[in-house]
């Protein structure tokens, strides 16, 4: 007998019997558990059929997921849902009936007449989806319940208080209209990056649902997508959700077309809004068939949809209404446009739900690279600890294991960044030195291929703007600085610095370190006057 021989013969011997058991006692999620819980979330025979036919809960992927995040998976939960009624929820009226559906169920929010302030600024919008994600035994500390629920302290007391002691219901919406006119909703100057170009008659066009800061990317604010699944308290567009008369809104899809012609650098289609996954697949279609029949758009290589819902209403992607959209992403993928799916996923929660798990692979199925770029927002992924001081730890350890989540599940990390600094900014806002912290922590702890693709940034003016580390010059500690996209392209290409501040949130207000001015301030203004003095003269 070999060597190799008797060896094998030991190992054999030795193994215990129980072995494949051992080896499968992780696989703590059945097809009994996926039954019984697609009926808990009330999916009709067409989805269940549509899950089973297309194998979008496989039971070893729910089960690895479920063993490394038992503390975020909802998969083997069996509480009956609240919410079982209407799909969405909306308005003043529809945080009304949520409120009386939670009363019925011996809970009450409180600061209801706070909160009914917050929604006339800024809108209510809840998917019943979203609602049962809601720890509702927990509510207060649940970040779903803090992404989709006004919260009292957001707007300040003084006009609160206004609010409330209006003498009637339309004394209290005029003050909550005359503050509307404060919520920063274009931060950045976005009106400044409206694209316009000559026609073929000499005429200027505007186009006024479309924004070109970038030189290879546009972004289109559609007519279709001027709406949410639920409406994000921290939302930096809520000039779409309300309807703003300033919003973006376009409304042909030709005058894209004619000015993407003019412009080679162009190479990706952002669609956003609002929601970009409001858009039909035959309104979409309308917008990618020029792409891949006429060579004169051979230049456009991506197409990017902007949405966020696989966190509020993933079980639309898994009807059999969705198919004619996954035709549309079949023939981009077979046509080599990239459909980009811009996911924001901030909390392993989110995605730890069989609804969400089977709209991931759905689409992933048709060709769809999903990325996910998230803000970092206090009270839904950054924390604080009993001295209200950022808990770097439990924040960072929040974007671990989301990080990994969306690794085992195939999903690209795009990003985090800072709250915007528009609605109720600094409810959200942390000190960017807290932040750069927690960043850190969250990059040295992954593995490189499930980190975010680019240091934690925050959008202005100028650009998107990173904070890249710390450094010690001549002995003093400061900012490391560098745009990762920018008005002038040529701004990436350098580093820079700002001196270091442990309280101030937002990039736009650091200090240069060694200089008067940072190095674009100038060419900036230059460019943002003449911007301005060109927008105006169209307009005359």
């Amino acid at each position: 007998m070999s060597d190799n021989q008797g060896s094998s013969n030991i190992a054999i011997k030795v193994m215990p019997e129980n072995t494949s058991i051992k080896k499968t006692k992780h696989l703590v999620v059945s097809q009994k558990n996926i039954n019984e819980t697609m009926q808990r979330y009330g999916y009709c025979e067409e989805i269940i059929s549509t899950i089973n036919k297309e194998n979008l809960l496989p039971c070893g992927l729910l089960s690895r997921l479920h063993a490394s995040y038992p503390q975020h998976s909802g998969f083997l939960e069996t509480q009956p849902f609240l919410f079982n009624d209407k799909e969405h929820y909306s308005g003043l009226s529809g945080f009304r009936e949520v409120c009386a559906i939670l009363n019925n169920n011996g809970i009450d929010i409180g600061h209801i007449v706070e909160r009914e302030f917050f929604v006339e600024v800024y809108r209510f919008l809840a998917t019943r989806h979203s609602l049962n994600s809601i720890n509702w035994d927990d509510y207060p500390t649940d970040s779903v319940f803090q992404l989709v629920f006004p919260q009292p302290k957001m707007i300040n007391d003084e006009t609160t208080q206004k609010y409330i002691d209006a003498k009637d219901a339309k004394a209290r919406t005029q003050v909550a209209i005359d503050y509307t006119e404060l919520t920063n909703p274009h931060d950045g100057n976005q009106q400044l990056n409206k694209p316009w170009f000559e026609n073929d008659e000499g005429e200027i066009e505007f186009l006024d649902g479309s924004q070109h800061k970038y030189p290879q990317c546009q972004l289109i604010f559609d007519k279709t997508t001027q709406n949410c699944f639920s409406f994000c308290t921290y939302c930096f567009r809520h000039a779409q959700v309300r309807g703003d008369e300033d919003m973006f809104i376009q409304k042909d899809i030709k005058q894209i077309h004619d000015y993407v012609r003019l412009h080679p650098e162009i190479t990706d289609l952002l669609i956003t809004g609002g929601d970009g996954g409001y858009m039909p697949a035959s309104r979409l279609k309308q917008y990618i068939m020029p792409l891949i029949e006429d060579p004169s758009l051979l230049h456009v290589k991506n197409v990017r949809l902007a949405t966020r819902s696989l966190t509020f209403q993933p079980e639309m992607i898994l009807s059999e209404k969705y198919d004619g959209m996954l035709e549309v992403f079949d023939l981009l993928r077979d046509n080599g446009i990239q459909l980009a799916w811009m996911a924001h996923f901030s909390t392993p929660r989110e995605l730890l739900n069989p609804s969400t798990i089977a709209a991931i692979r759905r689409l992933q199925n048709h060709g769809v690279n999903i990325r996910s770029q998230s803000p970092i927002m206090n009270h839904i992924s950054l924390f604080m600890d009993d001295n209200n001081q950022v808990d770097i730890e439990k924040s960072a350890r929040n974007w671990i294991d989301l990080a990994e989540i969306l690794g085992m599940m195939c999903v690209g990390f795009h990003s985090m960044y800072c709250a915007r600094p528009t609605g109720e900014h600094h409810y959200y806002t942390a000190p960017l030195a807290d932040i750069e912290k927690v960043f850190n922590l969250v990059y040295r702890s992954l593995a490189s291929i499930n980190r975010p693709s680019r240091h934690i940034s925050m959008t202005i003016s100028a650009g998107k703007l990173a904070i890249l580390g710390t450094s010690v010059i001549d002995g003093e500690k400061c900012f490391a600085l560098k745009f990762t996209e920018a008005r002038n392209m040529q701004w990436m290409d350098r580093v820079f610095h700002a001196k270091y501040n442990e309280t101030e949130n937002t990039i736009d207000f650091l200090t240069p370190f060694d200089t008067e001015k940072y190095f674009f301030a100038d060419e900036l203004k230059q460019i943002e006057h003449d911007l301005a003095a060109a927008l105006a003269k169209k307009l005359n």
